[in-house]
């Protein structure tokens, strides 16, 4: 199902993967895959003028390649090492596109498009961490994006917990992660959707696989409840 929202249509393939498609016809991914999850395995549309792709767990160059244009430019956090990436021997910089590594806390304009970058990690005194009490998302190890299309700003806050920075934010799209685990669960998400109130919601990162399986009809009647327009794309 595509999202038609303001000048921008929005499709969620599963974990973290949106496509953006303005009205001037500029195309931007998120995340695209990672492969083994399958829901990119009879995608090869190669129309994305911008990939942004938030941390380690989300670089996957296969993927890249079956979103990403000839010309596309590859924006990536700092961190990203593919040696570190389990099956994925290309660095970034090897990719045929132009590459381009960012920190979190940044902001650009690329063209027509306008970009900025947030933090985006797991606190270590809160409930996403593994059973030593380890961030699943050490800080300093992701980012989260928003990317202004057509005048309309989009945000993908990344795998993280939920931050009073982020209450700060002015975006019209809220794409927050939902599945819990090792970001915000449904909870979290909709009291920060209800602190930003953006002008539509549309939760991502949800029940691509066990861990992350969460109820999004009740997100959806928690967030409605707040006054957030809301909305399921799958």
């Amino acid at each position: 199902m595509t999202v038609r929202f303001d000048a921008v249509t929005v499709d969620w393939f599963g974990l973290a993967t949106v496509r953006l498609e303005g009205q001037t016809g500029a195309v931007v991914y998120t995340d695209p895959g990672p492969e083994r999850y399958g829901f990119l395995d009879d995608y090869e549309a190669r129309d994305g003028d911008l990939i942004l792709v938030s941390h380690d767990h989300h670089y996957d160059p296969d993927a890249i390649r079956r979103v990403a244009r000839e010309d596309a430019l590859i924006v990536i956090h700092e961190s990203i090492d593919a040696a570190e990436v389990d099956g994925v021997d290309e660095r970034p910089e090897r990719l045929p596109f132009e590459v381009e590594r960012v920190r979190a806390d940044e902001s650009f304009v690329l063209g027509p498009l306008d970009l900025f970058t947030t933090p985006a990690y797991n606190d270590p005194d809160g409930p996403h961490t593994d059973e030593h009490g380890t961030p699943y998302h050490p800080e300093g190890r992701g980012c989260g994006f928003g990317v202004t299309i057509d005048g309309t700003t989009a945000f993908w806050p990344g795998d993280t917990d939920a931050f009073p920075f982020h209450e700060e934010l002015d975006v019209d799209l809220f794409l927050p992660p939902i599945g819990g685990t090792f970001t915000m669960d449904r909870r979290e998400a909709a009291s920060l959707a209800d602190a930003i109130d953006p002008d539509l919601v549309l939760p991502v990162h949800y029940d691509t696989f066990d861990a992350i399986e969460t109820d999004e009809d009740a997100f959806v009647v928690d967030v409605a409840r707040r006054g957030v327009p809301v909305v399921l794309d799958g």
